[in-house]
């Protein structure tokens, strides 16, 4: 069968490749197009356009580049016309998919959502969209299936969260992370891990404070976690003292080796946590965007794993909260304090046990396989 992919971010660049993984392992003829990063590119299948060139966020940043989202909408819709899937499967990114999932669904393509749009925290609205053009979605989240429930949106599975096959298939090969240190020149020093993000805005943002606590703290060596497909010169300029290097697509190696995180809010914090790592969240936006946020969303939290276990098992500094001081209080609980590492162990043992075990993207697969030959039989 013809499979058409899209994933707009590279969270969901790692969550499409396994998702293709368990596409070829039921069906090893499937004919895949996709929108994605590097890690679905080294699977297979034929890219249409790399992540690099679709990731922006917020409302300003969305605004000044709407010519080129708009030309990105119109070539996703003709490419998919003419490849003729017989499944598109959209992840996340829902400012485009959701378009994309209106046009496909009265084109009379079979329309699955793979990792819900966040409307559960703003922009409810998009609901009626849903319930209308998708036929089927896979949340990975365990409140998401009764949130939707509520709101009568029916064909809605929950999988389980397919970080926990991601972070499972990483530790079978633990020679990457036996040798990390030798293979990035790191010396006996705690590491502690930085982890800006992957847009450059929130590098921009990120970078200073991090590496500013950096500068405070020679005890430890500080190892960002970068993204060859953002560039050196996204990196650098913030680096001003000898203990702070950069390690390039290696972040499961980097987070099972370090001792601490300081982490931009975003998927990163639940791998975080699925590693055992003691972390601080951080996060600092265009301030429009983040004003606008404020006004509409519906959420106490905004780390993954605050809002799996509703509640505040990791310190979140948002905006201006996040500055050198903060940070500087926050860095001594997950480094120094004892008690407060341990208590964050135990609620993280707690966060996995809720998330559904290992198996998501191919029960995702087998129910998008059964719904596609359920149609075909009708």
């Amino acid at each position: 069968m013809k499979y058409y992919i899209i994933a707009g971010e590279a969270s969901g660049d790692l969550h499409g490749s396994n998702l293709m993984k368990a596409i070829l392992r039921s069906d090893p003829q499937a004919e895949i197009r996709f929108w994605g990063g590097d890690l679905m590119q080294a699977v297979g299948g034929t890219m249409v356009k790399h992540i690099r060139d679709l990731a922006f966020m917020g409302f300003v940043e969305v605004v000044a580049n709407l010519r080129t989202v708009l030309k990105n909408i119109a070539l996703c819709k003709k490419d998919i016309s003419d490849f003729r899937p017989d499944a598109v499967i959209f992840i996340d990114y829902p400012g485009f998919n959701l378009k994309i999932a209106e046009y496909t669904h009265t084109q009379g393509f079979k329309n699955f959502y793979y990792i819900s749009p966040q409307v559960w925290a703003w922009k409810k609205g998009r609901i009626k969209t849903m319930r209308k053009v998708l036929d089927k979605m896979y949340v990975i989240l365990p409140f998401e299936k009764p949130f939707y429930d509520r709101y009568n949106v029916e064909n809605v599975e929950f999988v389980g969260h397919p970080l926990l096959d991601a972070v499972a298939e990483f530790e079978k090969n633990t020679q990457l992370a036996d040798d990390f240190r030798s293979r990035n020149s790191l010396d006996e020093r705690p590491i502690v891990a930085l982890m800006p993000g992957s847009r450059k805005m929130e590098l921009r943002k990120m970078m200073p404070d991090m590496c500013h606590l950096a500068a405070q703290h020679p005890e430890y060596q500080f190892v960002i976690a970068g993204m060859k497909l953002l560039g050196n010169q996204m990196y650098t300029p913030y680096i001003h003292s000898d203990n702070v290097s950069i390690v390039y697509d290696q972040t499961y190696p980097l987070l099972q080796a370090s001792f601490a995180g300081v982490i931009t809010s975003g998927t990163a914090t639940l791998e975080g946590a699925l590693f055992n790592l003691p972390l601080v969240v951080c996060y600092k936006a265009n301030p429009i965007t983040v004003f606008i946020a404020k006004r509409f969303a519906k959420v106490n939290y905004i780390s993954l794993v605050n809002l799996i276990a509703d509640k505040p098992v990791v310190k979140e500094l948002i905006q201006n909260d996040l500055n050198i001081n903060s940070l500087e209080t926050e860095f001594h609980k997950i480094t120094v304090d004892e008690d407060y590492r341990r208590n964050l162990f135990k609620e993280y043992d707690s966060i996995k046990k809720m998330l559904g075990g290992e198996g998501a993207s191919q029960r995702a697969v087998n129910s998008i396989l059964e719904t596609l030959k359920n149609t075909a039989d009708a």
